[in-house]
């Protein structure tokens, strides 16, 4: 079938929307599907049919930086449509009404719409925000064929904001790529590693993190060294803090880590935390930290991560809580054989979201989506 995928925002970034698409876009090319990406200003990816359709603002909305589509010609959108004539257009939202709406409301009747909803808010700001929104996007939410939500969270906030009924289809990576990753020989000295990975901002936690070091008495627990992965605001802060502390000896910070280092980084772990506080949808970064089975993950209570540490709730803890994550640390510094045992869980578990499950399913949604679509078409005749 012919597939066009529609994300408001750039391609270029590496965050969790952009790998969705791009999983999710280049399993259906490998399994013979025609596949478009229908973005914003995208400038730097190297794929086969990216089609930057307008320019894009920056803006900060949900706890991140993010951009939002200028207005697109709804005549140019009708002629692009009617040329290129797609089976499927997969929306991700919440999308925006000067870009998505209108390929959505444009779109030929015979032409399946899926949308994947993606998102929880960060703050009440957020969560008005997105209501608002709904209003807004009416015109294109009636035209959607099928709303997915990418964790059961997602789909009760998507349905307050939107009133739209939605079923879960879980976020999606490619687990052979964490799976059979090499770590990095320079972390092999006999030290624990522990991990943090994600944007140095306030809502991902790192800073919480760090706290819960701090407290800790080195000399009770095994030699470790902390690596963190990432950039963002609040990295000079951070360095302070580190620096005040007398943590300079354990604690290394490796700037912005590439795509391809990634793997390298979670294979190195043997235990990986993510103490954000909220606004998580999901929590790709869990999956991808469990799919290598070198390390034991523990993640911040936040309803996003709630879902997919579901059936380990021992495994998720009070972020503010540093005194407790401190004991956390501590409890895994001293006993490997827990460390062990909580990494081979998470490599069987992330299983059930690798793109080779979820990407039949998706073709399964399309294909009965399309057949509603064809029947409704033919009884109108």
């Amino acid at each position: 079938m012919k597939v066009g995928i529609i994300l408001d925002t750039s391609l270029d970034p590496e965050d969790g929307v952009q790998q969705y698409v791009m999983g999710v876009g280049e399993w259906l090319r490998a399994h013979g599907h025609d596949v478009h990406y229908l973005v914003g200003q995208t400038e730097h990816r190297q794929l086969q049919n990216v089609h930057s359709l307008c320019k894009n603002i920056t803006v900060r909305f949900n706890g991140n930086k993010t951009t939002i589509p200028l207005w697109v010609n709804r005549r140019k959108v009708r002629a692009f449509l009617a040329e290129q004539k797609f089976d499927v257009l997969h929306v991700q939202t919440p999308h925006h009404p000067f870009m998505a709406q209108r390929i959505i409301t444009e779109a030929a009747d015979s032409t399946a719409v899926i949308a994947t909803f993606h998102i929880l808010p960060y703050n009440w700001l957020a969560k008005s925000a997105n209501k608002l929104l709904g209003y807004m996007l009416r015109p294109s939410l009636k035209r959607i064929d099928q709303m997915l939500a990418v964790s059961s969270s997602a789909k009760e906030f998507e349905e307050w904001s939107f009133d739209v009924p939605a079923k879960v289809s879980p976020n999606i990576f490619n687990y052979d790529k964490y799976t059979y990753a090499k770590p990095f020989n320079e972390y092999r000295d006999g030290k624990v590693n522990i991990l943090f990975l994600g944007r140095l901002v306030e809502r991902k936690g790192c800073k919480y993190l760090l706290e819960a070091i701090s407290k800790l008495d080195r000399a009770t627990v095994p030699d470790f060294r902390v690596i963190i992965c990432g950039k963002g605001e609040l990295l000079a802060e951070l360095q302070k803090f580190v620096r005040d502390n007398n943590l300079q000896d354990i604690v290394e910070f490796t700037g912005f880590v590439t795509d391809e280092d990634k793997p390298r980084y979670y294979a190195s772990a043997d235990l990986s935390i993510f103490p954000s506080v909220s606004g998580e949808s999901f929590g790709i970064v869990l999956l991808e930290a469990m799919a290598s089975g070198n390390a034991a993950v523990y993640a911040g209570n936040n309803p996003g991560y709630a879902t997919v540490m579901e059936p380990k709730p021992a495994q998720l803890f009070d972020p503010k809580d540093t005194d407790g994550l401190a004991e956390i640390i501590k409890s895994n510094l001293l006993d490997e054989q827990q460390r062990r045992n909580a990494a081979a869980w998470g490599k069987t578990y992330t299983k059930r979201f690798d793109i080779e499950v979820v990407g039949p399913e998706l073709v399964a949604i399309y294909n009965e989506v399309i057949a509603k679509r064809t029947q409704t078409q033919d009884n109108t005749k």
